[in-house]
């Protein structure tokens, strides 16, 4: 007769403790990552600040009219950026994943209770909070006491809902990860989203500068009976003599909370089932090539730099979580001077196309995290690091070169300068060349693992923010390093393109020396800390 466990009622402080140790452990004896770690506490600091002060400043000024239309929009980009950020740059956190705790008599209510409280218990919630305590600051200044207990309410609010919203997209995600048909799909769905919004919010900042104000604070007060606005405008209701607009909006965001939290318990349990393993094997067909010649094409070198470069080209066109990357970096590419160019920003599009360059190479920050364990092969037959460092490189470029040259087009047609393609084109190699030679080393020095999911944007443990610091780095540092070819573009077109493409050629080949070198000196440790444990 089988038994059944009966569920056992826990409280949330022992998730806590689980999250925070578990940061912990992942931190002793380790200083690249304590390193990163204090980045990121100072970067969650700085963002926190800027964030205060920018929600301050209409209480600051008297200016409750600037607070109804900031409010609303900046909840609102907050809110979203809560679920899509992480997707775009950090990673989703799986410090405490649903699948771990399987195994356990666990109350679904408790689970959620526990893992809801557990991710306050992290810096993007702690910088969020304090972030948004800005509009207490602009309540108390315009209304008062009231106003005040009123907007701390909302901050709250905001951040439950901030949470919930982010936690059931995620366990939704997860549980729709059944097939690799949906996979693919969700990837690519959310890779497209998730590269929008900045385009999105550049174009909308381009319409605001044009467009009627009149309008915009009649749409800014319909977000604010949004669950992504209201919240962060209840300090303000009761500082205009709107007291019985609190309630009503109050209601609204529980509601959604609610709502999600409902969401969210549907689809926990079929998130810690995980994921249908097992691949079908192939039938009806066969093919008696060795195992060389099935992973070379046809125009590979049969060579052992041909058969790395291949296996990439294929790992970045099959593996979600590459896959991922390159569809981000499209959506950027394109988007990002469209955008502009939209808004009406003069010179703009050439501006952000500069940028594109830059992060092209970020997709590699942490290359060897992608393989784990398998990493260990590579190892084992004694591959060269020189010669492991140029063949991910050469399949990185095949699919982002043909990209760059795409946004040097589509930015000097914008420009109407279609005579500046290949000036555009050198200074985008430019920074793309700088952006490898930085990138390569970090992915040598700052490497961690990833769990061993199909989810195309997780992470293993806690620290997201802190582990993209790194790449963030690589990105202003190619920028910085671009701008000479930039200038020189400016009063020589015609030489952009030879210089840049030597430019980038010569930075990337010096920083694949380091890396290389680096790499065969740091082989153990580097397969050490891209294996999940």
């Amino acid at each position: 007769m089988a038994l059944t466990p009966t569920p056992v009622r826990v409280g949330v402080w022992p998730f806590v403790r689980l999250k925070l140790r578990i940061t912990g452990n992942g931190l002793r004896g380790r200083p690249a990552r304590i390193a990163m770690f204090v980045l990121g506490l100072v970067a969650a600091a700085l963002f926190a600040i800027l964030g205060h002060a920018v929600f301050a400043l209409p209480g600051l000024l008297d200016r409750p009219g600037a607070g109804e239309i900031m409010f609303p929009f900046g909840g609102a980009m907050l809110i979203l950026g809560w679920v899509f950020l992480p997707l775009l740059f950090f990673g989703v956190d799986n410090t405490l994943d649903p699948a771990q705790f399987a195994l356990l008599p666990l109350r679904r209510r408790t689970l959620i209770a526990g893992m809801g409280v557990a991710a306050l218990a992290g810096l993007p919630a702690l910088a969020t909070f304090a972030a948004t305590l800005g509009t207490v600051t602009s309540a108390a200044q315009l209304g008062g006491p009231a106003a005040a207990l009123a907007a701390l309410a909302g901050v709250v609010l905001g951040l439950v809902l901030c949470v919930a919203l982010s936690r059931a997209v995620i366990s939704a995600f997860a549980t729709a990860l059944r097939s690799r048909r949906a996979r693919d799909l969700a990837t690519i769905m959310l890779a497209v989203v998730a590269a929008s919004i900045g385009p999105l919010e550049l174009t909308l900042l381009g319409v605001l500068n044009r467009a009627d104000w009149d309008s915009v604070e009649v749409i800014a007060q319909a977000v604010g009976w949004t669950p992504l606005g209201a919240p962060y405008t209840l300090g303000l209701d009761v500082a205009a003599g709107r007291a019985w607009a609190v309630p009503l909006k109050v209601l609204i965001v529980l509601a959604a909370v609610g709502g999600l939290l409902w969401w969210w318990s549907r689809t926990l349990e079929q998130a810690m089932v995980g994921t249908a393993g097992g691949s079908r094997g192939r039938t009806g067909t066969s093919d008696d090539r060795g195992p060389v010649d099935q992973l070379l094409f046809r125009w590979s070198r049969r060579s052992r730099f041909g058969a790395l470069t291949a296996r990439e080209i294929r790992y970045w066109w099959r593996e979600t979580r590459r896959r991922a990357a390159l569809v981000t970096l499209g959506m950027a590419g394109l988007f990002l001077p469209l955008s502009t160019a939209f808004a009406g920003g003069e010179g703009g599009a050439t501006g952000l196309a500069f940028v594109v360059g830059a992060i092209a190479p970020i997709a590699l920050a942490n290359q060897f995290g992608y393989e784990g364990s398998a990493y260990a092969t590579n190892l084992a037959t004694g591959v060269p690091g020189r010669l492991e460092v140029h063949s991910r490189a050469a399949a990185h470029a095949l699919f982002t070169v043909p990209l760059l040259l795409l946004v040097a087009v589509v930015t000097a047609v914008l420009e109407g300068r279609p005579e500046n393609v290949a000036a555009q084109l050198g200074t985008l190699l430019a920074t793309y060349g700088a952006g490898l030679a930085l990138v390569m080393p970090i992915s040598v020095r700052a490497a961690y693992a990833l769990p061993d999911t199909t989810g195309p944007f997780s992470l293993s443990s806690g620290g997201g923010f802190s582990k993209t610091l790194p790449g963030l780095a690589a990105l202003f540092g190619a920028l910085i390093a671009g701008v000479p070819v930039l200038v020189l573009t400016l009063f020589q077109p015609w030489l952009g393109l030879p210089v840049g493409l030597a430019y980038g050629v010569g930075a990337y080949l010096l920083g694949a020396h380091l890396a290389g070198a680096m790499l065969d000196r740091r082989m153990p440790e580097l397969l050490a800390a891209v294996t999940p444990r």
